[in-house]
């Protein structure tokens, strides 16, 4: 979702059309034993040219810097500065191939999607609510391994899927993603936690501003040896369009480091991975602002 809340945060900040379209009966051959092997078609590139941690997942097309599609699975979005050559090619695609048009974009891959002069709001708040719904409340006087640990990691799996709109949870996420192979009762009722602080304010989400600046600012830390079994340091970034938050992570570093200042590099190592040349793909240029 790293690479839509990029293109999101241009659209906002050029005030471009952005659309949707669906593809019918992607799945029509059903599932394939053999091994299948793709070349990708030319024009497209996945992900990014550089080394970075964008959505694999997402196909991108660039068509004459005017217009850009993200590809996911059956999943199209269109944008791009020149509406008419955006028009032009939903037109093309759909003489070649059965698809919807789904006009204005409204929601993609869970992402609830809402727009106005100021800007482009993104949030989850049906799913947050259905996560609220599908959680149950537990209590704990000694820390026992759970009688059934699929509850624990379908909850979990479910908060990791809304920190693609809620960064304040990011880190706590993390933490309890750790145990899901053998989660505890503890671990569950630090769970149900977060659900209750998500409970308040289900509706927050990420907002992307229509008057931001073209400044790419990067914010990195790391706690070293925060993991008191594995001694590994966690490394924190985030990276803001302007004022648009774009991306940010909370992971365990890989290995372990012997000194503060090593967690401190390996932190700005992640970070400087993450600035992909995305923005200069699309024609955006950028202003680079590091802290």
């Amino acid at each position: 979702m790293v690479t839509v809340r990029f293109v999101l945060a241009i659209v906002a900040s050029k005030n471009w059309h952005i659309y949707q379209m669906d593809v019918y009966n992607v799945f029509l051959q059903g599932d394939l034993v053999e091994k299948v092997y793709m070349q990708i078609t030319l024009g497209f590139f996945k992900g990014s040219h550089h080394k970075s941690h964008f959505d694999y997942s997402l196909f991108t097309l660039i068509v004459k810097s005017d217009v850009v599609i993200l590809v996911y699975v059956d999943d199209l979005i269109l944008t791009g500065s020149n509406n008419t050559l955006i028009q032009s090619t939903k037109s093309n695609l759909q003489q070649k191939f059965k698809m919807k048009d789904l006009g204005v974009l409204r929601c993609f891959l869970g992402l609830e999607y809402s727009r106005n002069a100021s800007g482009i709001f993104l949030n989850q708040r049906k799913y947050a609510l259905e996560l609220i719904a599908d959680s149950a409340t537990g209590s704990t006087t000694n820390d026992k391994l759970l009688i059934d640990p699929e509850r624990y990691q379908r909850l979990v799996g479910k908060l990791l899927y809304l920190i693609m709109t809620r960064p304040d949870i990011a880190y706590t996420v993390q933490v309890l993603s750790q145990f899901m192979h053998r989660p505890t009762e503890s671990q569950m009722l630090a769970a149900i936690r977060v659900i209750r602080y998500i409970k308040n304010a289900p509706g927050l989400g990420l907002f992307m501003s229509s008057t931001t600046s073209h400044q790419l600012f990067a914010y990195c830390d790391s706690v070293w040896a925060a993991s008191s079994q594995s001694r590994k340091s966690v490394t924190g970034y985030m990276i803001k369009f302007g004022s648009s938050l774009i991306s940010w992570k909370s992971k365990k570093q890989e290995t372990i480091s012997r000194s503060s200042a090593e967690a401190e590099f390996r932190s700005m190592a992640s970070t400087v991975a993450e600035l992909s040349c995305l923005f200069k793909e699309l024609g955006v240029p950028i202003v680079y602002t590091t802290y």
